[in-house]
């Protein structure tokens, strides 16, 4: 795996060529990292209590357990955690809770990656809420495209819009292309790597599934940034993780991965050791459990939490509403239950097989 440092900002790309931002700056206060590690991220879902706050205490344990199932990083508000549901006070007790429990993971020495959305309409608000995630502990920002007057801005305006947060943000920036909640919105590769040209946007999660796409940015991005393999480039879902490995691609941040986090940082495993064959075979066991994920969305992957991962978590796996519970014992559940049962023998094998010390 690769590890991340500090280190000072880069200057930017010289010329006037298209990639280029017309205005990338160099805040002298800004640091950023090297390219984050490859990996599992995991998008984490967010806990409620019955009084519906932030249920802090379930947060840190589930941080715990992914970070003991060997995952990259973890992901605070994205659209798995319910970020439209949150105030930006709950916004920033949550991440304060997973950098807490991140700070204190004993099996993952130095720091560890805690990105935070931080997606708002506005130049201002985003970079407010990079701040405030900043200063409660997170890492980096994942920041949607502003898809309320994308009619209005075009493809030079949503570039401006990544140039002007990342060179005000305290925080190393990831874009977040996920067109379902940015109103459409679908950044294709050529504006992407536009606003990778920014020394301060250092990654994107490409929850569009376009691994055409993946593949053109990860392969382009080292020229657009001077030389410097330093862009993090990520599928949004499980399903792909495999696929993704093999065009260049870093990893992904994958909402199923909080339900078989072992199994997803297999695939990742598996591929770098050139075992193609055994990762083709888990991939496809990875993707028919995920298309369940894909179709229930978090209010599934919540529903199935106690199924795999104990009783106990059923208090704290409630939507916010509007949103509400699968039915208990209903079709959903019971499919969900069924279709995941594959991998999640799979994730319990690799967690015995851990704790046994026996290699894989």
């Amino acid at each position: 795996m690769d590890s991340t440092n500090t280190t000072e900002l880069a200057t930017p790309p010289s010329g006037t060529t298209p990639t280029t931002p017309k205005h990338v700056t160099t805040p002298t206060t800004m640091t950023t990292t090297t390219r984050l590690p490859t990996g599992v991220y995991v998008p984490m879902l967010a806990f409620f209590t019955p009084s519906d706050t932030i249920d802090v205490p379930a947060t840190q344990r589930h941080a715990a357990r992914l970070l003991a199932a060997g995952v990259a990083g973890l992901v605070v508000h994205g659209s798995n955690g319910e970020a439209a549901h949150l105030s930006r006070e709950e916004r920033c007790v949550g991440v304060r809770a997973v950098a807490d429990a991140a700070r204190h993971a004993a099996d993952k020495p130095g720091r560890v990656p805690v990105i935070a959305g931080c997606g708002a309409q506005s130049v201002r608000e985003t970079v407010e809420l990079c701040a405030e995630a900043r200063g409660a502990g997170a890492t980096h920002a994942l920041v949607l495209p502003p898809g309320y007057y994308a009619g209005l801005l075009g493809p030079a305006g949503l570039v401006d819009f990544f140039a002007e947060v990342a060179d005000r943000s305290p925080l190393p920036v990831l874009v977040y292309n996920f067109p379902a909640a940015a109103h459409g919105v679908d950044l294709d590769s050529d504006v992407l790597l536009r606003i990778a040209a920014h020394p301060n946007v250092v990654g994107v999660k490409l929850t569009c599934g376009n691994t055409g796409k993946l593949a053109r940015v990860a392969a382009e991005a080292p020229k657009v940034r001077g030389g410097r393999d330093d862009f993090f480039v990520a599928g949004g879902s499980a399903d792909f993780l495999l696929q993704g490995m093999v065009v260049g691609g870093h990893g992904t941040i994958a909402g199923f991965a909080n339900l078989a986090p072992r199994a997803c940082v297999r695939i990742v495993e598996l591929f770098e050791q050139g075992r193609f064959a055994e990762a083709r075979e888990l991939q496809a066991e990875v993707a028919r459990a995920d298309w369940l994920a894909i179709r229930y969305g978090f209010v599934g992957v919540k529903a199935a939490m106690p199924m795999f991962h104990g009783e106990g978590e059923r208090a704290s796996c409630a939507p916010r509403s509007p949103l509400k519970r699968l039915p208990r014992g209903g079709k959903a559940e019971e499919e969900i239950r069924e279709g995941m049962a594959g991998v999640m023998a799979i994730e319990a094998e690799l967690a015995k097989m851990e704790g046994s010390g026996v290699a894989r």
